[in-house]
């Protein structure tokens, strides 16, 4: 997990701030840091409050998907998590804080308190660092999948019978979660590039700290941009282009910044 500490260009206050014109106005750029407790346990969690007209591009467990989207939640839980229902808990938390209309929802067992960020040419990206189960993504497939049983329609089917299903893998809470937010509007091609550019610096980042991993099997992103108006938003986000290239190397400096005081 990052230690407890934040980047130098933090403000002293996390405040979010709301969106009254989102053609004039960006997302809110910090997260307000909250704590609540559950279970014993006293945690954290970053909320921004995105205001009306913005969109966000994401793979968060809730909310994920591209879409407008009212607020980021980004909400640390217990090692070991036991529930089986992350995207419910996270709408718990959601409504505990009177949130209201849709959201993006993630999760991570990392001390959200000691988020880093950085920031470029108006691009903020917030990082919580968790890598205690870490790797690489293309891994070998080990798993020996268990042959279907026969039946009498897979005996006299034209195609053999297909492996078994494995069991659903438990959730695993300790992740890179990444929340990047700029001020111009993105077309649906440059959020998904959007999206890739940050996973591409969030490796670059983690090898620059001398770790041997592209990331954490649950890793997630999230883009937050101004809906697009009738230009359609900008055309590229990809790590040459203008607003590529600030994302990455916002997202860099957080994500080095988290890996060099993790574990």
């Amino acid at each position: 997990m990052a230690a407890e500490g934040r980047t130098t260009a933090d403000p002293p206050s996390h405040q979010g701030c709301a969106i009254s014109s989102v053609r004039l106005r960006p997302p809110a750029q910090r997260g307000e840091l909250r704590d609540r407790h559950e279970g014993g346990h006293r945690l954290h969690h970053l909320l921004w409050r995105l205001g009306p007209g913005v969109r966000v591009c994401s793979s968060a467990i809730l909310g994920g998907g591209i879409g407008t989207r009212a607020w980021i939640l980004n909400a640390q839980v217990p090692g070991g998590y036991p529930r089986l229902d992350p995207d419910r808990h996270l709408a718990e938390i959601a409504a505990a804080e009177g949130l209201t209309g849709p959201g993006a929802g993630l999760m991570t067992a990392a001390d959200v308190a000691a988020y880093t960020t950085g920031q470029d040419g108006g691009v903020t990206a917030t990082v919580t660092t968790g890598l205690g189960v870490r790797g690489w993504a293309a891994a070998p497939d080990t798993a020996t999948p268990a042959p279907r049983p026969p039946t009498a329609e897979s005996s006299t089917a034209p195609f053999p019978p297909g492996p078994a299903e494995a069991p659903a893998a438990p959730f695993r809470p300790g992740t890179v979660n990444i929340v990047v937010t700029l001020p111009v509007a993105l077309s649906d091609a440059a959020l998904v590039n959007a999206v890739a550019t940050a996973t591409e610096a969030k490796v670059q980042a983690l090898l620059d700290a001398g770790l041997d991993c592209s990331g954490t099997p649950t890793d997630a992103v999230c883009v937050a941009a101004p809906e697009p108006g009738p230009d359609g938003g900008e055309p590229f986000a990809g790590p040459r282009s203008t607003w590529g290239a600030r994302i990455a190397r916002a997202v860099h400096t957080a994500v080095l910044a988290g890996a060099r005081t993790g574990p």
